[in-house]
């Protein structure tokens, strides 16, 4: 009897929740097996952490469990943290020295802070965009108004709060910020105008890649909240409490977040593969150049926009779509057909900005292409995050997990 191919994904991110999703869906019965390796036992909404941060949501209503969405029948869920693959061998080593093999290789393990070289960001900041680092965060900032209202003395960085990048991380969690800080003031008998927010961004514009009107909106909004916006500005140093710009200017805040982007999993550079970043430029199939049974998604993954002449941004939407297409050109190799190349559907691109407020577009029937404001915006918003919820585990997740739209 034949044995089984063994199929390992490295991450529960959306691109290996999705592909383990799929291939449980599409595969036959024994047709093979899927083990999922990943540090943590519940896979975590990262496009929803900037609420967790702020205090918004809870951080746990973030977070699925892995073992609720697995089919135990065709996958097996294994807790660790990845040391070393082995392209040659075809295995992958654990830190706990657990060894695996397998015939086709799934790499979707994420990212980590991009500083950009600037120094300073992982002593000084809140750069970990994880469950227990926004945990962190949300405690601190409570911390913050806290000391502020108990101490004697007060000291104008303790309210101060500093945002590194006009991105979409950045842009969101000052969003929910900047909504929650009244609530803060009044429950920590605080006054409103002791309170600064400053988003530093080095790019020439806020939010870049969506419509200047779409950026005109959220940055009006924003600013009417009492959040102060430096475009254009690089950061050269992060200190203790202190962000220090290219121009000179100095600003003392107790809180800084930064968020001006990721760059690829160091292990993809460790386990040899050429890469940007820690990002590697995949065949049109999702493979890796010269790899015959690895695919890399999400994070890691690079793949230029023929249109734009630019990488496609490392986005949640992109990694699904990439999980879905992994899970087709597996079942299709094992069945001995070919891999097909993968496109990206740009569904939509919408960006909370606190509270019921959001933005973007949507290219879906017959909204395709519309620019969305405010409530109507932040429908489609949570009625996109339940489309998610409901390929990855079906209406039992949504009801548990699901956004209320309205």
């Amino acid at each position: 009897m034949a044995k089984k191919p063994q199929i390992v994904v490295l991450g529960a991110g959306y691109g290996g929740m999705m592909a383990v999703s799929q291939l449980q869906k599409k595969m036959g019965s024994g047709e093979a097996h899927i083990t999922l390796i990943s540090k943590h036992k519940y896979h975590y909404q990262t496009t929803w952490l900037h609420e967790p941060a702020a205090g918004t949501m809870k951080p746990d209503d973030a977070r699925i469990e892995i073992e609720k969405v697995l089919n135990s029948n065709r996958s097996s869920f294994v807790q660790g943290t990845v040391s070393s693959i082995d392209k040659e061998a075809k295995k992958v080593t654990l830190q706990d020295g657990q060894v695996f093999d397998y015939d086709y290789l799934v790499i979707a393990v994420g990212a980590k802070a991009e500083t950009f070289g600037v120094e300073g960001v992982f002593d000084h900041s809140y750069h970990k965009w994880t469950i227990d680092g926004v945990r962190e965060v949300k405690d601190h900032i409570e911390f913050q108004f806290s000391k502020y209202r108990n101490e004697s003395i007060h000291h104008d960085e303790d309210l101060t709060f500093v945002v590194a990048g006009a991105g979409f991380t950045g842009i969101e969690f000052i969003g929910e910020l900047s909504e929650r800080v009244p609530k803060l003031c009044e429950f920590y008998d605080v006054p409103r105008e002791k309170v600064k927010m400053y988003v530093i961004e080095a790019a020439p514009t806020a939010l870049p890649g969506f419509d200047p009107e779409l950026v005109e909106y959220a940055m009006n909004l924003l600013e009417h909240r009492g959040v102060e916006f430096k475009i254009n500005t690089p950061i050269s140093e992060v200190k203790d409490s202190l962000v220090i710009l290219k121009d000179g200017e100095e600003i003392p805040a107790s809180t800084i977040v930064w968020a001006t982007g990721v760059r690829g999993n160091p292990l993809i550079e460790e386990a040899g593969f050429e890469a940007m970043r820690g990002r590697v430029k995949v065949d049109p199939d999702l493979r890796a150049p010269g790899e015959e049974s690895v695919f890399i998604i999400g994070d890691c993954s690079l793949m230029i926009n023929e249109e734009t002449e630019r990488p496609f941004p490392p986005t949640a939407q992109i990694a699904m779509q990439q999980g879905s297409a992994v899970a087709e050109n597996i079942l299709s190799l094992i069945k001995g057909g070919s891999a097909s190349a993968f496109k990206p559907e740009i569904l939509g691109t919408l960006a909370s900005l606190g509270g019921k407020e959001a933005m973007g577009t949507v290219n879906v029937s017959f909204l395709k292409g519309k620019k969305l404001y405010g409530r109507s915006a932040y429908f489609m918003k949570h009625m996109s995050d339940n489309r998610y919820l409901m390929k990855l585990g079906g209406i039992g997740l949504v009801l548990t997990k699901g956004r209320n739209p309205f």
